[in-house]
């Protein structure tokens, strides 16, 4: 595989609206969120997509599923806000640990794909070796097929009308992909992507996030000569 120069200026052209799908609140801020920060930075439309409310992330023994989805739906919503993040979807239905790539699924991301017509999406890796998390290989997978279909008119015909219309991504990313092919450099908005983390205390507060930032993104970059990076697999559909 050739492996092309780092990149440090965002996006082909025609990448204006740009869709994050992830399986739970604080996936992107966690895996991708100085790349939105760039995004934001530049004038993109910028939009998540989540699949569950993540109530099974805490170990908390007096913690519940419900109140859980409930504070981290609000953590993320004011993580979006420091971000500049232009909508959030949440799904319902749908449970921490138990999503699976199935047709409903599909058809609730394709009806958002054709709702929202991004350009360009995110996710996640469903190819990734030792990806140890059933709701990212679940939610890749289908977020890969929803993209397929999507943009064939004859394709769920009920998701049609009412201004409704086939839509053509251009471009996929992958993020946590053991597969990269293209870098950003992410070293200016490093306090953005840290501020946003803060806002997921549940998940956050008893992490060192300048290190652990510092860390990965330098682990990201290194083999770019960039000291703070984000590492994609870009495909296009």
């Amino acid at each position: 595989m050739v492996i092309p120069p780092s990149v440090s200026v965002l996006f082909p052209p025609g990448g204006q609206r740009i869709l994050f799908v992830q399986a739970h609140p604080d996936d992107t801020d966690h895996l991708c969120g100085g790349t939105v920060a760039r995004l934001v930075e530049e004038g993109k439309d910028v939009f998540y997509l989540f699949v569950t409310r993540g109530d099974k992330g805490s170990d908390d023994p007096e913690m519940t599923p419900e109140r859980l989805s409930a504070i981290r739906e609000q953590e993320q919503r004011h993580a979006a806000e420091v971000h500049g993040v232009k909508e959030i979807v949440f799904l319902d239905g749908y449970f921490d640990s138990e999503v699976e790539n199935t047709l409903t699924l599909r058809r609730e991301l394709i009806l958002a794909i054709r709702q929202l017509k991004p350009d360009i999406i995110f996710t996640f890796d469903p190819w990734r070796r030792n990806e140890t998390h059933p709701d990212h290989r679940a939610v890749g997978m289908c977020t890969l097929d929803a993209v397929a279909c999507a943009r064939n008119r004859m394709s769920h015909p009920e998701q049609l009308g009412d201004g409704l219309t086939a839509h053509r991504v251009k471009e996929l990313y992958y993020f946590a992909t053991d597969q990269p092919n293209i870098w950003i450099d992410i070293s200016r908005v490093v306090e953005k992507k840290i501020a946003a983390l803060k806002c997921h205390e549940s998940q956050t507060k008893h992490k060192d996030l300048y290190k652990w930032v510092a860390e990965k993104g330098l682990v990201a970059g290194v083999g770019q000569k960039l000291k703070v990076a984000e590492a994609f697999n870009r495909q296009t559909p």
